[in-house]
């Protein structure tokens, strides 16, 4: 039961935040106001623009949750906290960002060298240490 309702709950999350996404295309932004869409073209990312988030492919640091949460006061406006491993609690949550230009695609970062973490380090004021335990899952050399 207690699995069932938390994959539920899960899919609800992801599906609001669908449903969201599309408000935003035809409605808020209204940057696709004529949009139609079948469950296939959901599936193949049909629309206009993307909805990338931490921890994904396209933006493998998960601590830009931080930054998020900070600009957005999510903990203080949704009740949705981060722990020390940047996980979303209550579990059932869904962050990201919308990108609508017509040209945006998803893609996924490849394997990164030390001198980019490096750089990526130094631009995050954030110790090589640091930046290499949250990238490395994305690292192209051995630590």
């Amino acid at each position: 039961g207690k699995i069932m309702a938390q994959a539920l709950g899960d899919r609800l999350a992801e599906a609001f935040a669908e449903k969201l996404h599309r408000e935003v295309r035809t409605t808020d932004w209204g940057y696709s106001p004529d949009e139609e869409m079948t469950p296939e073209d959901m599936l193949k990312v049909s629309y206009q623009g993307i909805r990338p988030a931490p921890g994904y492919p396209s933006q493998p640091d998960h601590t830009e949750k931080a930054t998020m949460w900070q600009l957005l006061q999510a903990t203080d406006l949704a009740s949705i906290e981060l722990t020390e491993s940047l996980a979303m609690l209550p579990a059932a949550s869904v962050s990201g960002m919308y990108f609508a230009n017509p040209e945006s695609k998803y893609f996924a970062v490849g394997k990164i060298q030390k001198d980019q973490v490096v750089d990526y380090a130094a631009r995050k004021s954030m110790d090589i240490d640091t930046a290499e335990r949250w990238l490395a899952p994305i690292l192209g050399y051995d630590r």
